[in-house]
């Protein structure tokens, strides 16, 4: 069956280089479109493309809906979040045929993913209330001020559609959003025009709320704490803990802190390449039997996507 795929990759920054090894790690040859920032699009170059039957777009944000569009036909697409960047695009990309569509937010497969989605396994009820913390020194970096992710003109909310994003999806996708407050886009470093630190508030339909904060100018830091009205989820960058009940008395019937269900050993970087690899693989074992990705996965992402713009 693989011998019948042609596979084309769009892209030439830090996520294609991951994809690309997973995809040298499968054994998998592909054709690589390198696109120019003054010029996404050449014609000649592109024509290659059109002999692959699956397509990994991989390129900066403002570019996925050109290529999709472009390359839609009998093709199955693996496309990096967020899916467009602007309402209109969004409108026109609902009116496209979803079954060979998919789009990588691939949180949905890192270890808080799974744990989301056993929860009433351990019995923790409610969501109440919940902030997550996502920090590294991107914008540090000399190459950062080159990187489209620094130029507004193509990335208009910088971190925030980069690194918010995928914990705006992950919820979503798990408790079901209601809306988002955006309550700061910050250019801290003032490299480039586009914004290194940004803070939100998600909303979920019972009322509890979540804060999200992302930064390209932290140290590296990944903090997350989710109070249910039973127990609490918390990661850090080694572990997580899951805790409950909420009723946990010392012997002067004191409230202490809930008992430790389960502690889990995670390593960050493993965690987020293991997920990335997981989702490369759902898209492949469809590809592999032809088969078409759900409307449900196909809406989801796209509301997630409405969600920040």
């Amino acid at each position: 069956m693989w011998n019948n795929i042609r596979i084309g990759i769009i892209g030439k920054g830090s996520q294609f280089l991951r994809i690309s090894k997973i995809l040298k790690k499968k054994k998998l040859e592909f054709l690589t479109y390198k696109p120019k920032e003054k010029n996404y699009y050449n014609k000649k170059s592109f024509e290659d493309l059109k002999e692959c039957n699956v397509i990994f777009i991989l390129s900066p944000n403002k570019t996925h809906f050109q290529y999709i569009n472009l390359l839609k036909k009998n093709r199955y697409i693996f496309c990096e979040k967020p899916p467009v960047t602007s309402l209109n695009d969004l409108k026109k990309l609902k009116k496209l045929n979803y079954k060979k569509i998919y789009f990588n937010y691939n949180f949905r497969f890192s270890k808080i993913s799974e744990i989301f989605s056993d929860i009433k396994k351990h019995d923790l009820e409610e969501l109440l209330y919940g902030t997550i913390i996502s920090g590294h020194g991107l914008g540090l970096k000399k190459e950062y001020i080159r990187s489209w992710r620094s130029n507004r003109k193509l990335c208009k909310k910088g971190v925030f559609e980069i690194v918010s994003i995928h914990w705006i999806d992950l919820l979503n996708y798990h408790f079901s959003l209601k809306k988002i407050k955006i309550l700061n886009l910050r250019n801290f470093l003032k490299k480039g025009n586009s914004y290194d630190n940004s803070y939100c508030k998600v909303s979920f339909k019972n009322k509890s709320e979540v804060d999200i904060y992302s930064s390209y100018t932290s140290p590296f830091i990944k903090k997350i704490i989710l109070v249910f009205s039973n127990g609490t989820i918390e990661q850090n960058e080694d572990s997580i803990e899951i805790r409950g009940p909420a009723m946990n008395l010392d012997k002067n019937l004191f409230f202490i802190k809930p008992k430790l269900i389960k502690k889990i050993r995670i390593s960050e970087k493993q965690d987020y390449n293991l997920s990335l690899e997981k989702s490369v693989d759902f898209f492949l074992n469809c590809v592999k039997k032809n088969k078409t990705f759900s409307k449900k996965i196909f809406n989801t992402s796209l509301n997630s996507n409405k969600l920040i713009l």
